[in-house]
C-alpha cells in the first residue's frame, strides 16, 4: 500500500473529531442568514456532465441538512479546465457561508506543478468532500489498430481532450514523459460529450482522463456494444471490477518516476470533491461539513444517484485536507520530475478546427440551449452558457435567440457544443 494511500485511511480515525457542529450560537447565526439568502453552488464544468449531474443532485438535498433549509442554486461556471470557478471561490466569493462549489480535481495539485494561472493554495480551501472515490482510465475506439497500452507504445494514437490543463489532456502528457507511449492531442472541444462524438464521428481514436464511475453510468452501453475498450487505469489503486487492465504506475521506469507519477494521480482518489473559500468560520465549515455527510446517506440523495448509476463512496473534507498535505509535503526532487512532465508536450498539442455554418434558426427549445440551422443542409447545435452570441451587433445571451432569426455559427460539427453565433 503506498504512503498515499495510508494517509486515506489515517485520516478516517480523526473525522469524528474535527466534523462536529459548532454551539448552538453559531448555529443560530448561520440559520438567521439562510433565512434571507440562498446558497450558491458553483459547477467547475459545463452543462451535461458528472460533474453537473453530482453537483446539481447534492444541491436538490444538501439544504435540508443546513440551517433553516435553504435553496441551493447551481451555477455552471466552466472554464480553464476548472481554475475559473476555483479562483473565483478562491478570490472573490463571499465568505460568509453562501458560496460553495464543485471543483475538478485536478485543481489540487495545479499550483504544486507550477501552473501559473493557479495562483491559490488549494490546502487553504475548506474542503467538505466528495461523493465517491474514483479511478481515471484511457479507452480506445473499436475503429482503432491498437487493442492495448502496448501498442499506444508503438504506434501514435490520436486522443481528444477537453483542454491542455484538465485530466484528458495532462495524463496522455504524462504517460508520453514517463512510459513512453505515443499519445496525440486534439484539445478544444467543449465537453466531454463533444469527445464521445468526436470518436463515433471517426475524429479521434481515444481518450485518456475518463473516470471510471462516469464511464459505468453514462457509457455503459458503448461497453456493452463494444464500442470501446478500456485499456489503462490511472490512479493509486485499481478499479476492483477491471480486473485485468494495467495500471500505469505499474509501468514506471523508476521508483523516481513512480513517485512523480503518484503525485499526479492522487487527486483521483478525491473523485468529485467540494469546497467553501479560504476564511469562512471555522464553526460554519463544520455545519456544511456535517450536512455534506448527511447528504451522502440521505435516502433520497442515494434515490437520486443510483437512477442516475452515480456511485456513493464519500471521502470526507478531512480526508482531503490530509491528502493534499502529504501531496505537498513531497521532495522537492519528485515535485520537480512531476512538474517537468505535467508541462511537457503542451507545444505537440493540436487545437480542434471548427467549422462555420450559416442559415435560419427552424427549430430551438424554450431555453435556447438546442437548435437547429436549416442552410445548406440541417446543422444541430448545443447553445452553452458559454457560447459567445451577438444579436444584431450586441452581446446577447441564448434566450434572445428566436426561430426564424438569421445566423451563422462556428462549431466542431453537428450536435456538437456551438462557440460562437451571430444572428440579424
Amino acid at each position: 500500500m503506498n504512503a498515499i494511500c495510508r494517509t486515506l485511511l489515517a485520516a478516517g480515525a480523526a473525522v469524528a473529531v474535527v466534523s462536529t457542529l459548532g454551539t448552538s450560537a453559531d448555529a443560530k447565526t448561520l440559520e438567521e442568514l439562510l433565512k434571507v439568502k440562498k446558497v450558491s453552488l458553483f459547477i467547475s464544468s459545463g452543462a451535461g456532465g458528472t460533474y453537473d449531474a453530482y453537483a446539481r443532485i447534492i444541491a436538490r438535498h444538501i439544504g435540508t441538512h443546513l440551517p433553516s433549509k435553504p435553496k441551493v442554486l447551481p451555477k455552471n461556471m466552466p472554464g480553464a479546465s476548472g481554475l475559473r470557478a476555483t479562483k473565483y471561490l478562491y478570490h472573490v466569493a463571499p465568505k460568509d457561508g453562501t458560496a460553495m462549489a464543485m471543483l475538478q480535481r485536478s485543481v489540487t495539485i495545479q499550483p504544486l506543478l507550477g501552473v501559473k494561472a493557479a495562483n491559490y493554495d488549494a490546502r487553504k480551501l475548506n474542503w467538505l468532500g466528495s461523493t465517491t472515490r474514483e479511478v481515471s482510465t484511457g479507452i480506445i475506439w473499436h475503429t482503432a489498430k491498437h487493442k492495448t497500452l502496448k501498442d499506444t507504445m508503438e504506434t501514435p494514437l490520436i486522443i481528444g481532450s477537453s483542454g491542455i490543463g484538465s485530466d484528458t489532456g495532462a495524463f496522455p502528457r504524462v504517460l508520453n514523459h514517463f512510459i513512453g507511449t505515443k499519445f496525440q492531442i486534439v484539445y478544444g472541444y467543449k465537453s466531454g460529450s463533444d469527445i464521445s462524438l468526436a470518436l463515433e464521428r471517426g475524429e479521434v481514436l481515444g481518450r485518456l482522463g475518463w473516470s471510471w464511475s462516469s464511464i459505468k453510468s453514462r457509457a455503459a452501453d458503448l461497453l456493452r456494444d463494444k464500442k470501446m475498450r478500456v485499456f489503462v487505469q490511472m490512479g493509486l489503486k485499481p478499479a476492483p471490477d477491471l480486473p485485468g487492465v494495467p495500471m500505469a504506475l505499474d509501468y514506471a521506469k523508476s521508483d523516481a518516476d513512480r513517485r512523480a507519477m503518484e503525485i499526479i494521480f492522487a487527486p483521483t482518489t478525491i473523485g468529485w470533491p467540494a469546497a467553501m473559500p479560504p476564511g469562512v468560520d471555522p464553526k460554519t465549515v463544520n455545519i456544511f461539513r456535517a450536512a455534506y455527510d448527511a447528504t451522502m446517506k440521505d435516502p433520497a440523495f442515494l434515490k437520486d444517484t443510483k437512477r442516475r448509476r452515480l456511485p456513493v463512496a464519500p471521502v470526507t473534507g478531512v480526508e482531503i485536507h490530509k491528502l493534499l498535505d502529504r501531496i505537498y509535503a513531497f521532495p522537492e526532487i519528485d515535485v520537480g520530475l512531476a512538474r517537468q512532465a505535467y508541462g511537457s508536450g503542451v507545444g505537440k498539442a493540436v487545437k480542434v478546427k471548427l467549422i462555420k455554418v450559416s442559415g435560419v434558426i427552424s427549430k430551438i427549445n424554450k431555453k435556447g440551449s438546442k437548435l437547429t440551422l436549416a442552410g445548406k443542409s440541417q446543422v444541430k447545435g448545443r447553445v452553452s452558457r458559454r457560447t459567445k452570441i451577438k444579436v444584431a451587433g450586441k452581446k446577447a445571451k441564448r434566450k434572445a435567440l428566436k426561430k426564424g432569426m438569421n445566423c451563422s455559427m462556428r462549431l466542431v460539427a453537428s450536435g456538437s457544443v456551438v462557440h460562437t453565433m451571430d444572428c440579424k
